[in-house]
């Protein structure tokens, strides 16, 4: 990975746990306390760096067509924002949501974020150590709720027409994660997975026998942010739609039973709007040593793009507006250039015309 000279000088003592490619040279840097945005010098801009803490009280985007906004609110302190290529969001929300998590010390040293899913106002992120979800127009607040491996006790689904149900049994209460059933597949077996190694087993059934005290450090062994850098894990991303294209959608018919318990979240939060894209990446920390797969990010299904909001288009134009009149600028200092090469050729001229009039004909 190569890390620009001035990026490198905003570092510090910190390494890069993720790096994501933007639009041309421009890139995203993640450390395990902030997220630096550089921008490449260009025709209308200086290179530059942009730091944003991870201690935020929540995340939001805005998305458009071309260019995604993230916000990251600081409580009193106030917000701030950058702008990302749409197309690199998933990518790069990934990696900022595990800082974000650690920075509020909802992941523990040694907890590896494996997988972060959104559907519509429903966001997943799956850990080694947990599940976190949180319910709202913005993709993280202080209102979520967590779901710790330690405490689960069995695994059931309850399958549905639009969207299918992921049961918890847990030693508090039940829980419910609800995906829409062209994603449900991918949610099911990142969260199965991830409990059946945190508790040593390989089934539901096993899980069930042992009672869900199977040896709580089957899942670790990742270096913690804590330590320097986290391995933001992405392996397996893109095997499980793969695998779902290969099996074929089953689920056809509602089971009965799927009322939610108190604590999960609303019916339709997760049915009635479009998810956003699947998307993953893979990137390698050099200037710390070790190899690792960090910036890859998965969510649910095909992004639909949403309508062009009267503000966004706003904003679109007053840039194309600004970007117009830079270039405005630069064609009249150039034909100010012109303008001047073209009096001295002039000047050439006539000398030249006066000289032939001195010299006697031949």
């Amino acid at each position: 990975m190569d890390v620009p000279a001035l990026v490198q000088s905003s570092l510090g003592d910190e390494d890069v746990a993720a790096h994501v490619s933007l639009k041309g040279e421009d890139a995203l840097f993640v450390t395990p306390t902030r997220t630096l945005l550089y921008t490449a010098e260009g025709l209308l801009s200086d290179e530059s760096v942009s730091e944003f803490p991870h201690d935020a009280e929540g995340v939001q985007v805005s998305e458009g067509r071309r260019k995604t906004k993230v916000t990251l609110d600081y409580g009193l302190d106030g917000e701030e924002s950058f702008s990302l290529p749409s197309g690199s969001l998933d990518d790069a929300l990934h990696p900022i949501l595990a800082g974000v998590l650690n920075a509020a010390d909802v992941t523990d040293p040694g907890e590896t974020v494996k997988r972060t899913y959104r559907f519509s106002e429903l966001t997943l992120v799956v850990t080694s150590d947990r599940v976190v979800k949180h319910i709202g127009s913005a993709v993280w607040g202080p209102d979520y709720e967590e779901i710790a491996f330690a405490t689960v006790t069995g695994l059931s689904t309850e399958e549905g027409n639009v969207s299918s149900q992921l049961v918890l049994e847990t030693t508090e209460r039940t829980e419910r994660l609800k995906a829409p059933n062209e994603q449900f597949r991918a949610v099911r077996e990142a969260v199965e997975d991830a409990v059946f190694a945190y508790h040593g087993v390989d089934s539901a059934a096993e899980l069930a026998a042992a009672g869900g005290s199977g040896d709580p450090e089957g899942g670790s062994g990742a270096v913690s942010f804590g330590g320097g850098v986290d391995p933001i894990d992405t392996s397996g991303v893109g095997e499980d739609d793969e695998e779902q294209d290969a099996a074929g959608v089953t689920a056809d018919a509602e089971a009965a039973g799927t009322s939610s318990a108190p604590d999960s979240e609303p019916e339709d939060s997760a049915e009635t709007a479009a998810p956003s894209a699947e998307r993953a990446g893979e990137s390698e920390d050099d200037s710390g040593g070790d190899e690792f797969e960090s910036s890859g990010f998965q969510t649910a299904a095909a992004k639909v793009e949403p309508p062009v909001e009267p503000e966004e288009l706003e904003a679109e134009l007053d840039e194309m507006a600004a970007v117009i009149d830079e270039l405005a600028d630069t064609v009249k200092r150039q034909r100010a250039v012109i303008d001047a090469q073209q009096e001295v050729l002039e000047a050439q001229r006539e000398r030249l015309d006066d000289l032939r009039a001195l010299t006697p004909d031949q």
